[in-house]
C-alpha cells in the first residue's frame, strides 16, 4: 500500500515571541511633579515666614532695650516735678535769710521746706528709718559704737547717728547708730 500522505517540505521557522513591551520612555508622572512643586512653594513660604520671624524677634529685641533705656533715662520725672517746687521754696529761704536778721524765722522757714521735701518723697515711697529705743536689727541698723547706759537696756539703739532710708521696702541706706551695752560694768582694783 501506498501511503498517500504528503509531507509537508516548507521549512518550519520557529514562532515570533510574543512582542514584550517597549521600554517606558520617560513617562513623566504628573501627580509626583505637582507634589515636588508643591512642596518646594511650601518650602519657600515657610523659609519666608521664618525669615521674618527671626526679623521681627530682632526687632522686638531692639526696641525692647531702646523702651528700656527711655525708661530708665526718664524714671525719676514724677519725682523731680515733684521736687521742683521744693527747690523753688529752698531758694525763697536763702533770699529770705540774707534779708532777714531773724535766725528764727529763717530756721522756721527752713523746716517747712524739710518737712515738705519729706512728705513728697514719703509719696514716692522713700521710708525714714529711725530705730530710736527699739532692740539693734543688723538688716536695718548699722552700728558705730557701743556704750554703756543705765537708762537704756543692753542691745537696744541708744542713739541715731544718721536715719536710714527704705524704699518701697528695700534698704538703701542702714541707719547708722549707737547701741547701749547695759549699766556699765563696776571696775575692781
Amino acid at each position: 500500500m501506498t501511503d498517500n500522505k504528503q509531507t509537508d517540505t516548507t521549512p518550519t521557522t520557529p514562532p515570533a515571541p510574543a512582542e514584550a513591551p517597549a521600554p517606558a520612555a520617560a513617562v513623566p508622572f504628573p501627580a509626583l511633579e505637582e507634589q515636588l512643586a508643591t512642596a518646594k512653594k511650601e518650602a519657600a513660604a515657610n523659609y519666608d515666614r521664618y525669615t521674618r520671624a527671626v526679623a521681627d524677634l530682632e526687632n522686638y529685641r531692639k526696641r525692647t532695650i531702646r523702651e528700656k533705656d527711655e525708661l530708665r533715662q526718664f524714671a525719676a520725672t514724677g519725682v523731680m516735678e515733684d521736687v521742683i517746687p521744693i527747690l523753688d521754696n529752698l531758694g525763697h529761704a536763702l533770699v529770705a535769710a540774707r534779708q532777714q536778721t531773724d535766725v528764727k524765722a529763717v530756721a522756721s522757714g527752713v523746716g517747712l521746706v524739710l518737712e515738705q521735701f519729706k512728705t513728697t518723697l514719703a509719696r514716692h515711697g522713700l521710708k525714714e528709718v529711725d530705730p530710736a529705743s527699739q532692740k539693734f536689727d543688723p538688716n536695718f541698723h548699722e552700728c558705730i559704737s557701743h556704750q554703756p547706759s543705765a537708762d537704756v537696756a543692753e542691745e537696744n539703739v541708744m542713739q541715731v547717728v544718721r536715719p536710714g532710708y527704705t524704699l518701697n521696702g528695700r534698704l538703701l541706706r542702714p541707719a547708722s547708730v549707737i547701741v547701749s551695752s547695759g549699766p556699765a560694768k563696776e571696775t575692781t582694783t
